[in-house]
């Protein structure tokens, strides 16, 4: 019974060691016997039956074997790794227990067991054996999942022969060590989440399990499933979650913004609730939530969120009208990243926050006019909105559609509107001035009237008219408007001639913003008043001479006219066209014109010798006589003959004529030469007289003196003399005397002989006589008037002088002009008043003197050399340089252009047009189209003409169909020049009188510069001088007028023929010393270099003449 109990104890513990160490598993006992072979040996000894390991560790083995024949005195040689041990076999019991130690972990070893006895040694028994091998020394945890677990351990002695088994939940695993590398990875599946296992790892070598090595571990838990958001506000956010398998026991892991709180799941209840507290109004989120078991966190469930952001503080109106309001806000936090939502009339409205800015403006439209709303706005954050922000506002009225002036005076305006809608509960605000007024819509009736006082006449106002309603005013309807400017005071005539009158006023209020609206003739006419000055002046055009107008003048400002002024006036009637001298004796001359457009209502005034006499122009007829009585014999008036209408004057029409001379008194005869001769004497005039003009038989003799030497006679002769006084071309009634030379001759044929030589001596003596006297004339006028008498006027001082011959109703200028009224008027002019030459002159009173007119070269079939034309000196020393002519009548044209081919001449300035006032002035001497005329043996054709505003330029060719020669010349045709006046301002003739010049200096080398008007003096004066002039301005920086004509008159006469033409001159000059800021115009033609004349040679003027 002992025994089965030690039995039964053995037993128990070889299942305890089985179960608890894989390396404890029992060596196979089946070992080999090897019999040794052999030379027989006397007597052999029994192997061991067999050997058993009962015990191993890493680096021990217990072996145990039965004793041979259970012989106790039989030893035992082990051999194992190259050593034998001698093991006795003498101790107790039936069986030997051998332990081999230092041995190496996890080896297999072969042993060789002997029985030894006496020296002798069995074959020997092998046997197998391993040590147990070491166990893994840690277990990681590579990855766990909620149903997996990834473990991984190093290879004991990174020995890939080992295996190993996993034990757990009372299963064993079995898991192969030969992967390569020093590791082994094993994923344990199918395990339940959350829950914890103990692991036991062994090593495995020949199915002998090392220690184990265990491990405590959990499943990954699951994470939650859902998390809601329970409330939220700008700081906290409140989350719920459904525990995790409704388990108690988890805990919770919150991570957001870098830091992980940690949460209780034991509170009572299926679900856990957690604030989160201290956050940022309006921001986003991200929270991971992880259920926690034993330290293991699930995978993360993410939520993102945000706080509720912070409402808007405030709400502007930025604008309104009628159906829109726009709304501001400052972005709340400056974050364009929120978005915004407007509740009203129960909508809402989505509002993007992204715009550029701190702010966000909204138009909120559709809306009802004058109507009250309701708005809240709410902050949006990621769907999440702010407390709402209310705003209570109106929409603008309507404002009125149209606003009319009922009636205006210089100080108030009334306004009258329509009531918008019609409603009388709203008000109106009137804004203009600075100031706005408050004007009740209450007042009966469907419009509203208001009048405005106390403004400025003239003014300009800008009215705004809003509508009220509840403090909220409609857009304003603006009204722009002006009050009645006052009228002007006083219009004066500044001047006048036959088809303009120039008007002038003061610039009411001294405002150069009016404007001016002149009333006459069923036509208004608007003038600007933005001038410089503080008058305006005005040039009334294209006006019937000698006309009553009645002119109305409103000052206008923005449209509205003030009360107009009145002006009665008259245009200057036109002047006689001729004056004929009807009759006459020493004392009286009957002068006859022709009525000014057979006009009985206009009067005439007759100036000479400083007196003015009127005449009625009512008598019947068409022409009006008038007798000039107690004039003086032989004596030379200028008469001016103005045609007078309503007090106003025409330009003088000139008459300068003789009376004639008394007959010569006081007659008698003395002999001289011995009797071949005689002595005619007489007495000093009663009057005047240019000469004693003595005709005997055939001859005629001319003397100034009192006496007469006539020789040449016969003696003892009887001779009848006729004399008379001469006076110009005027001559005294005859007187005769019969005279005997002396009887006392000598031999009839000396007498003869000598008579003859002294009549040859005579004749040359009075050829001789006759010349130097044209000459002696001509030196004589010329120094008549000396240069000394007008001296040269320095610029800086000409506006002085100018000053001064202005004051007294241009006093200085009237008597210096009547100065110059003598000179060169005591030349000849004989051969302008031979009968053959006398139709050859447009005018009586225009003739060409003797000794500076132009001689056409003699012609085959003409008797005469006869022009009316003189040479003008040019400035400096330039002889010729000019030709002053009359138009060309009718007979004259082909000598006009005789003229022009035979001095060369390369331009012709033509100052006058063909027909003034219904009277031929010139006639129309250049062919009418581009077909070419034939005048006399010269073809001229038109090759361009080029029109300007004030003057046109052609270009002609003149050929000589008898020479096959051809010349080319230029024409200049300046249109806007009365006869006898003068043109309506100076910068049009300066700049023509430019081009003029441009072109002499062009060609140095042409002949003189034709220039001609009507009569050849009055305005071709005028432009000759200027031309002079000018040129002295520019080089010797002086100016002396009255010099020029004196000079230009000794050469033809009436040069600058009026007075105003002479004041002219010095306003040219007046105005060309003053600078001026205009530009000339450039105009733009088409193609053609030649049309681009004019404006070149006036771009060069301007560059050349910057005063100008």
């Amino acid at each position: 019974m002992g025994r089965i109990m030690v039995l039964l104890s053995l037993c128990h513990l070889v299942a305890l060691v089985w179960g608890n160490s894989t390396s404890m598993k029992l060596v196979s006992t089946s070992i080999t016997t090897t019999k040794s072979t052999g030379l027989p040996t006397p007597r052999s000894l029994s192997d061991v039956d067999s050997i058993s390991v009962i015990n191993r560790t890493e680096t021990t083995l217990t072996l145990q074997w039965n004793k041979v024949n259970n012989n106790s005195n039989y030893n035992y040689t082990l051999s194992y790794n190259s050593q034998n041990i001698s093991i006795s076999g003498s101790e107790e019991g039936s069986a030997v227990t051998y332990t081999a130690r230092d041995l190496t972990a996890g080896t297999e070893y072969n042993f060789i067991l002997y029985t030894v006895s006496e020296g002798i040694q069995s074959t020997g028994f092998n046997c197998h054996a391993v040590t147990t091998p070491y166990g893994v020394a840690n277990i990681t945890i590579k990855n766990r999942n909620e149903t997996a677990l990834i473990l991984g351990w190093d290879k004991v002695n990174n020995n890939s022969n080992y295996n190993y088994t996993l034990s757990y939940n009372s299963q064993n695993t079995s898991i192969s060590g030969s992967e390569e590398g020093s590791a082994v990875t094993y994923t344990v599946q199918d395990l339940t989440a959350g829950t914890e296992y103990i692991f036991i790892l062994y090593t495995v070598f020949k199915g002998v399990q090392s220690v184990g090595h265990s491990l405590t571990t959990v499943t990954t838990p699951y994470g939650v499933a859902n998390i809601t958001i329970k409330n939220r506000n700008e700081t906290a956010l409140i989350l719920g979650w459904d525990k995790v398998n409704n388990n108690s026991n988890y805990n919770y892991t919150l991570s957001y913004n870098s830091q992980n709180t940690s949460i209780s799941g034991s509170e009572e209840g299926s679900a856990v609730t957690y604030t989160v507290q201290d956050l940022t109004a309006g921001t986003e989120y991200i929270f991971i939530l992880y259920t926690v078991f034993k330290g293991v966190q699930s995978v993360g469930h993410s939520l993102t969120t945000v706080t509720t952001p912070y409402g808007v503080a405030n709400i502007t109106i930025k604008n309104r009208n009628e159906t829109a309001l726009i709304l501001g806000w400052d972005k709340v936090n400056n974050n364009s990243n929120y978005n915004y939502t407007l509740s009203y009339n129960s909508q809402n409205t989505s509002i993007s926050g992204s715009e550029e800015g701190s702010a966000v403006t909204y138009t909120v439209q559709d809306l009802t006019a004058g109507t009250e709303y309701i708005f809240i706005l709410y902050t949006v954050f990621k769907g999440v909105q702010s407390v709402g922000h209310s705003l209570t506002t109106v929409t603008t009225p309507y404002g009125v559609a149209n606003i009319t002036i009922k009636n205006r005076n210089e100080t108030t305006l009334r306004l009258e509107w329509d009531k918008v809608n019609n409603n009388s509960n709203y008000n109106y605000t009137l804004s203009y001035n600075s100031q706005n007024t408050s004007i009740s819509g209450s007042e009966e009736g469907s419009a509203v009237t208001y009048t405005v006082q106390d403004l400025t006449a003239g003014t300009e106002y800008i009215f705004i008219l809003y509508t009220v309603f509840k403090g909220v005013q409609s857009v304003g309807h603006s009204l722009t408007t002006v009050t009645t400017p006052y009228g002007v005071a006083n219009i004066t005539i500044k001047n006048r001639n036959e088809s303009a009158l120039i008007l002038e006023w003061n610039k009411v209020n001294n405002n150069s913003n009016y404007n001016y609206t002149l009333s006459y003739n069923s036509q208004n006419t608007s003038i600007s008043g933005s001038e410089e000055g503080s008058a305006v002046t005005y040039t009334v055009q294209d006006l019937t001479a000698g006309t009553e107008y009645i002119f109305i003048l409103y000052t206008v400002f923005k449209g509205v006219q003030s009360v107009g002024h009145s002006l009665t006036t008259v245009t200057t009637p036109y002047g006689v066209g001729n004056i004929t001298i009807k009759n006459g004796t020493e004392t009286t001359l009957i002068l006859e014109w022709d009525k000014v457009n057979n006009n009985s209502n206009y009067n005439y005034t007759l100036s000479y010798n400083s007196q003015n006499t009127s005449i009625s122009g009512s008598e019947e007829g068409s022409a009006v006589t008038y007798t000039v009585q107690d004039l003086t014999a032989g004596t030379e008036y200028i008469f001016i003959l103005y045609t007078v209408f309503k007090g106003v004057q025409s330009v003088g029409h000139s008459l300068t004529t003789v009376t004639i001379p008394n007959s010569v008194t006081g007659l008698h005869c003395r002999y001289s030469s011995g009797g071949y001769g005689l002595t005619l004497v007489w007495d000093r005039p009663n009057g005047g007289r240019t000469a004693v003009q003595v005709n005997m038989s055939s001859k005629t003799f001319s003397h100034t003196g009192e006496r007469l030497y006539i020789d040449g006679l016969l003696p003892a002769q009887w001779y009848t003399l006729t004399v008379s006084a001469l006076s110009g071309p005027m001559q005294s009634v005859p007187v005769s005397i019969t005279c005997q030379t002396d009887p006392r001759g000598v031999i009839a044929g000396v007498l003869t002989s000598l008579l003859l030589a002294i009549l040859i001596l005579c004749i040359g003596i009075f050829i001789w006589h006759h010349k130097t006297e044209l000459s002696s004339k001509f030196k004589s006028s010329e120094t008549k008037l000396s240069s000394n008498k007008y001296k040269s006027i320095p610029l800086k001082m000409f506006p002085m002088h100018f000053s001064s011959m202005s004051c007294d109703q241009n006093r200085g200028f009237c008597e210096e002009y009547e100065d110059l009224s003598t000179v060169g008027t005591d030349q000849s002019c004989t051969v302008a008043t031979l009968p053959e030459n006398k139709s050859k002159n447009r005018y009586t009173n225009v003739l060409a003197y003797d000794s500076s007119r132009v001689t056409l070269a003699a012609q085959t079939g003409s008797d005469s050399d006869y022009i009316n034309a003189n040479y003008i000196h040019g400035y400096g020393k330039k002889n010729k340089q000019y030709i002053a002519a009359q138009g060309p009548l009718p007979s004259t044209v082909n000598d006009f252009w005789r003229m022009v081919w035979e001095q060369k001449s390369s331009a012709i300035v033509m100052l006058t047009n063909c027909t003034e006032g219904g009277r031929i002035k010139c006639e129309h001497y250049w062919p009418m189209d581009n077909m070419p005329c034939l005048y006399g043996n010269l073809r001229v054709s038109v090759q361009s003409d080029q029109k300007e505003s004030n003057w046109t330029r052609r270009e002609f060719v003149v050929k000589n169909d008898s020479a096959s020669e051809e010349h080319a010349v230029t024409h200049f045709h300046f249109t806007a020049w009365p006869d006898h006046g003068v043109p309506l301002g100076t910068d049009e003739l300066i700049q023509f009188r430019w081009i003029v010049r441009q072109h002499i200096e062009t060609f140095p080398f042409s002949g003189p510069t034709v220039v001609h008007c009507s009569a050849g003096v009055g305005r071709t004066g005028t432009l000759i001088a200027l031309d002079l002039l000018l040129q002295q301005v520019d080089k010797e920086e002086v100016v002396s007028i009255a010099d020029c004509v004196r000079r230009m008159r000794l050469n033809r006469p009436l040069m600058v023929q009026t007075q105003s033409q002479y004041v002219f001159l010095h306003q040219c000059i007046m105005n060309y010393l003053q600078p001026k800021d205009d530009s000339i115009p450039e105009p733009i033609y088409e193609n053609s270099d030649m049309i681009y004349a004019n404006a070149l040679v006036l771009r060069e003027y301007k560059a050349a003449n910057p005063r100008v």
